[in-house]
């Protein structure tokens, strides 16, 4: 019988290297390159490496803090100065006082927001912006209100503003402001509101001629000019139209002018 196949049809053997997930656990805990332990001097070196990148990061947290100390809790740059601006019936101590920042407090711990509404709460003050200027100054501008009416109180007047809010008692009527007879003056008061919706309207001969507005209520306003002579407005609505239609019956004699009713605008002698 023959032994097996002849030379040309035997099985050719090629060794291939295993990857190491082939190799059972146990056998490639003796695989493991064995490390060669360094020098003295070697480790000498590494040693100083190792302080030196400990130093570094030592010295950085150190500098962070020494910085954050500084900023938030030292007062060098703690607030030496409350800068006001845009104050004209506002005293700036006003201001101060009610911003309440004490000196030396840090100026990155002041709470600007906090700040501003306090000083908002002011009456005159209709918007107020709170900034930093570093090192030390704490910048405080205020946009004072407008007064557009003076309510009489007394022998007194209470100016208010295009918002109906009431700011400011003075002696007199300041120049170019109405004279307004309101009731209950106040930004929530409807006759207030109808009041501003005909101060809006006027146009510059009615003002210059006006001497009051009256508003008895919402639908019973009145304009009483120079001369005696009284224009009977009715509510607000379409104040614009009886702007333009009073100030052209301004031109005539008559002592009663009633646009109310506009567009049919009636005149009374």
């Amino acid at each position: 019988m023959p032994e097996g196949p002849d030379d040309g049809s035997r099985r050719r053997w090629r060794l291939v290297r295993a990857g190491t997930d082939a190799v059972p656990p146990w056998v490639r805990q003796f695989m493991r390159r064995t490390r060669i332990p360094l020098s003295r001097a070697g480790r000498v070196r590494r040693n100083r490496r190792i302080v030196a990148r400990l130093g570094l990061v030592t010295g950085a947290l150190l500098a962070l803090g020494a910085l954050g100390w500084l900023i938030f809790v030292s007062p060098v740059l703690g607030v030496r100065e409350v800068y006001v601006q845009g104050a004209l019936i506002l005293e700036p101590d006003q201001v101060r006082a009610a911003a309440a920042v004490p000196d030396g407090t840090p100026l990155a711990r002041v709470d600007t927001e906090a700040v501003r509404a306090r000083v908002a709460a002011l009456a005159p003050a209709r918007a107020v912006t709170v900034s930093r200027s570093w090192p030390s100054t704490l910048v405080i501008e205020v946009v004072e209100r407008t007064p557009v009416g003076a309510v009489p109180n007394g022998k007194k007047y209470d100016l208010f503003d295009d918002h109906g809010v009431i700011y400011r008692t003075v002696s007199g009527v300041p120049s170019g402001v109405v004279r307004v007879q309101l009731a209950t003056p106040g930004p929530q008061d409807v006759s207030t509101q109808s009041a501003l919706a005909v101060l809006r309207s006027l146009t510059k001969r009615l003002r210059s001629e006006l001497v009051t507005l009256v508003v008895e209520g919402p639908a019973r306003i009145r304009l009483e000019m120079s001369g005696d002579r009284v224009v009977t407005w009715g509510d607000a609505e379409n104040s614009d139209d009886k702007a333009k239609a009073a100030d052209a019956l301004l031109a005539k004699p008559d002592k009663r002018i009633d646009v109310s009713g506009v567009p049919e605008v009636v005149t009374l002698g």
